[in-house]
């Protein structure tokens, strides 16, 4: 069996420049959707959070305007209630040990910005990840994660030069919150080195494969990266 584990942000707001902090979480959609993929796949799927803490989910993510429908809303709010359990008690990042997994996944949101991206624990996960190869997949602004993967051997940022994508500025800036944010997820990944590219227009699903990273630009991208994950696993 193939064994996942989603790594989800515990933060619930993102703080901006000015220290406003901003209500986040995780991304409803980043989650339900390759989490739905994964396990139809027949897949087994752990779920872990900094320290354990249950995450948050952002609300505008259970909205109409944030979902795409009203249907999608719904459906969305009633799958996080159906896995209740399993959401209230994820293990620990420094807990969890990448070589019981096979595909090591985040989803976004901005709650990633608020604490994953200075996580330590995660970061050596990542490390793990890429010098032993392990699928990798991230979405949206969970690349903000990959920020700590330096190799404490080295201090070198283990994924420079590797192609990847993640949350445009483009797409930030029609959120209304690039102008207010400390720092922006494209911006980075390009000045640490990372061949970043994105889609022509934003909001419109775009992956990136190199060897065995998959990343996704944003919310739209949710399905077919997942879905890429599994059919190449299968």
């Amino acid at each position: 069996m193939t064994n996942v584990l989603m790594v989800l942000s515990a933060a619930t707001y993102w703080t901006l420049a000015d220290g406003t902090r901003h209500p986040t979480g995780v991304w409803a959609e980043e989650f339900l959707e390759p989490y739905r993929i994964f396990t139809e796949a027949g897949w087994k799927v752990d779920i872990a959070t900094p320290a354990g803490v249950a995450p948050t989910f952002d609300t505008v993510s259970l909205s109409e305007s944030g979902a795409g429908s009203a249907e999608r809303a719904t459906d969305f709010s009633s799958r996080i209630t159906a896995l209740d359990a399993v959401l209230k008690n994820p293990k620990k990042v420094d807990a969890v040990t990448i070589g019981d997994y096979d595909v090591l996944f985040y989803p976004g949101g901005h709650g990633p910005m608020e604490d994953l991206a200075v996580d330590a624990d995660s970061g050596q996960l990542i490390v793990d990840a890429v010098k032993s190869n392990t699928t990798l997949g991230v979405l949206c602004h969970a690349p903000a994660a990959l920020l700590a993967a330096n190799d404490t051997s080295t201090g070198d940022w283990v994924l420079k030069g590797r192609r990847m994508t993640g949350f445009a500025n483009s797409e930030e800036e029609l959120n209304h919150l690039a102008d207010r944010a400390k720092w922006l997820v494209e911006t980075r990944l390009v000045e640490l080195g990372a061949e970043y590219s994105k889609a022509p227009e934003p909001f419109a699903s775009h992956i990136v494969v190199d060897g065995q990273l998959y990343t996704g630009q944003n919310p739209a991208s949710s399905v077919a990266v997942a879905e890429r994950i599994v059919a190449d696993k299968n």
